[in-house]
């Protein structure tokens, strides 16, 4: 077999053990024109794969910009497969978002480049990441800090994107365009040092190759381990997680109590708040509260947490001015009236509400609870203050918050789902009952 030929078999190889591909899947391809892309494509092309070639002209380097263009077209002809491209106004995207120019790219790409997939029937996008790449990806987590999946280098399959050459060296690359007669170019800002990426391939890798030739290999094998490693600690996390946390209509109860009982507090809370962005620097905060008194708030972008009694509450963050808001009663309960001689049993389901309906005010509305809200509960005389009720029942800031109020201007007739005033109740003069029930 020639040494071509034992390229091409590696990633075969490399395919079968990492990306679930199907002989007759179509791969949408990223092409820059570089030696990674031109090699990743011809490859594809060789194990008999549907290939479309794809370009993205950023705009960004003049005339070099326009060289890549037309070299991607034709070195898409030369190895016979289809090819779409697209210009983008790169700056001016990164200045409307307010993102850097490398931002700009990486979004302007992969939006195409999904659009692209669906409209083409691809299955996975294909992109040209290497061996040595995944290396400098660690170097750059290690640097900027991160946990363990930082250190697990780049993945070959997240989600639709693909990355089949993982498992090849740079000098396997240049190699194998080589003996396939194949060209490509060169990004001239390869070799500048102003990116992270750059600096680390040209000026601190070669530094570490003096201390070990082998240091690709070596952090290789390193990200393998802690990948494995990784496996481990997800499944061994899942597990304590969901002795913790609790979900309900899409609100987290994190129990503080078992919470504390765990080793590695801080790191277990961190993983389970990540998802609902918040980051590192909140968690002392977060943590300190847990010796305070309930009420204590944290907010990421999406979501809020109330420190409560028992729980650290994780919901969704809602309308700023929810209490000030009234709401048509149909849009959260639903009406019957019921002559009083065909009312079937009552029930205690907390779902129902029934009242005299002869004797209802006219303006109902449902809203959220206010300070200062007074209610009569079902069989007392005088009133109560609404704090008072959920204090002596221990409802939490975010029940508290959740919960609706049947009421006529300030006159509470249900807390919904809980309990209805005793007002407007149905007596032996009842004729007709309105019967309230919560979609």
């Amino acid at each position: 077999m020639s040494a071509k030929q034992n390229i091409i078999k590696e990633v075969e190889q490399y395919i079968l053990q990492n990306i679930p591909l199907n002989a007759n899947d179509r791969i949408l391809v990223g092409l820059s024109g570089g030696a990674d892309s031109v090699a990743l494509l011809s490859i594809l092309k060789e194990l008999g794969y549907c290939c479309f070639a794809a370009h993205c002209h950023f705009g960004l380097r003049g005339e070099e910009s326009d060289r890549d263009r037309d070299f991607a077209k034709q070195i898409a002809t030369q190895i016979g497969v289809p090819f779409i491209e697209v210009k983008f106004e790169t700056l001016k995207y990164a200045a409307e978002k307010k993102v850097s120019v490398e931002m700009a790219c990486r979004e302007l790409r992969y939006d195409w480049f999904e659009k692209q997939r669906q409209a083409l029937g691809c299955r996975y996008l294909a992109v040209a990441h290497h061996r040595d790449d995944s290396v400098e990806t660690v170097l750059i987590n290690l640097i900027r800090g991160t946990g363990i999946s930082g250190l697990t280098g780049i993945s070959p399959l997240n989600q639709t994107v693909i990355r089949p050459l993982l498992g090849l060296s740079r000098l396997q690359i240049e190699e194998y365009i080589s003996l396939s007669g194949l060209s490509y170019v060169v990004d001239s800002t390869n070799k500048e040092t102003i990116y992270v990426r750059n600096k680390i391939r040209n000026t601190i890798l070669p530094l570490m190759k003096e201390i070990n030739p082998s240091v690709y290999e070596a952090i290789e094998a390193t990200a393998k381990h802690l990948s494995e490693t990784e496996l481990i600690y997800r499944t061994a996390l899942e597990n304590i997680i969901d002795s913790i946390v609790e979900v309900r209509n899409d609100v987290t109860y994190i129990n503080l109590k078992r919470l504390a009982q765990q080793t590695s507090m801080r790191t277990i809370l961190y993983e389970i708040l990540k998802p609902y962005g918040f980051i590192t620097s909140q968690l002392n905060d977060i943590m300190a509260s847990f010796d305070e008194e309930s009420g204590r708030r944290f907010y990421s972008l999406t979501h809020r947490i109330i420190k409560d009694r028992d729980n650290l509450i994780v919901a969704p963050l809602g309308k700023e001015d929810n209490f000030l808001i009234t709401y048509p009663i149909d849009e959260i309960l639903n009406i019957e009236y019921i002559p009083i001689e065909e009312l079937p049993p009552l029930t205690r389901d907390k779902r129902c509400a029934y009242f005299d309906a002869d004797k209802l005010p006219a303006n109902l509305v449902v809203r959220h609870w206010r300070a200062g809200d007074r209610f009569r509960p079902f069989g007392m005389r005088g009133t109560q203050k609404l704090s008072d009720y959920f204090t002596t029942h221990k409802f939490s800031l975010l029940q508290k918050e959740q919960i609706w109020l049947l009421v006529a201007e300030d006159d509470i007739l249900w807390l919904v789902g809980e309990r209805q005033s005793d007002k407007y109740k149905i007596t032996e003069a009842t004729e007709r009952v309105a019967k309230f029930t919560i979609r």
